[in-house]
């Protein structure tokens, strides 16, 4: 979006409007808008950004009207976003979309392994499986979690299963025989669990060098 020639970032806001109209009915949506639309006038914009600021004021406000058009944006910093694109027939209403609860973190859990070999067997033979992956319970403890971080948490599970299935059945061939046996259980996920909050603490240099699996 964003150009170092003269010109160019403004005409690729021009462009999105455009071709909105045209394939009308639709939605323009801008994710991370706080990195192109900052608040004018502080000291840390740039020229481009203000005039990319000024050209969505006009997009909106403009003469050719937007009609069948709905523009969305999303940002984790709404105060540093330009007043001006907050006011009534700009983007005026505002949805605070906030972490999930545990029904959320249980749907995200539900989604996510859907498609994994999970093992769902409560009982066995009219025991309790330790190894049943409970998600209920996952769901109490990963409180605080955004719905990216559950959705690690899941692949993060497998990929513990991975590696310790490789570890046990180095060779190709046994361990497309065995491939069944590789299966993801409650240990794998409370492993998960822990690794995930790990990296949420984790400073960006820290997080390159430990990887979730380890």
């Amino acid at each position: 979006m964003l150009s170092k020639w003269v010109g160019e970032s403004e005409r690729g806001i021009r462009e999105i409007f455009r071709r909105a109209r045209q394939a009308s009915p639709c939605v323009i949506f801008f994710d991370e808008i706080d990195s192109i639309a900052p608040v004018r006038g502080i000291g840390g914009e740039t020229a481009v950004t203000e005039r990319v600021v000024s050209q969505l004021l006009t997009e909106l406000d403009g003469i050719e009207s937007l009609h069948g058009v709905v523009v969305l944006a999303a940002t984790n910093r709404a105060d540093m976003i330009d007043t001006a694109l907050l006011r009534p027939g700009r983007f005026d209403k505002i949805i605070l979309v906030p972490l999930p609860d545990k029904d959320g973190r249980k749907k995200i859990l539900e989604i996510n392994t859907k498609e994994i070999p999970v093992i769902r067997d409560a009982t066995t033979d009219g025991v309790k499986n330790p190894d049943y992956v409970d998600l209920e319970k996952i769901a109490e403890t990963t409180d605080g979690m955004s719905g990216a971080d559950v959705a690690a948490i899941s692949n993060t599970a497998v990929s513990l299963v991975i590696h310790e299935f490789l570890a046990k059945y180095p060779d190709q061939k046994e361990a497309e025989k065995q491939a069944a046996e590789a299966k993801v259980s409650m240990r794998h996920f409370e492993e998960a669990v822990r690794k995930v909050r790990t990296q949420k603490e984790l400073k960006i240099g820290e997080k390159v060098a430990v990887p979730y699996y380890r």
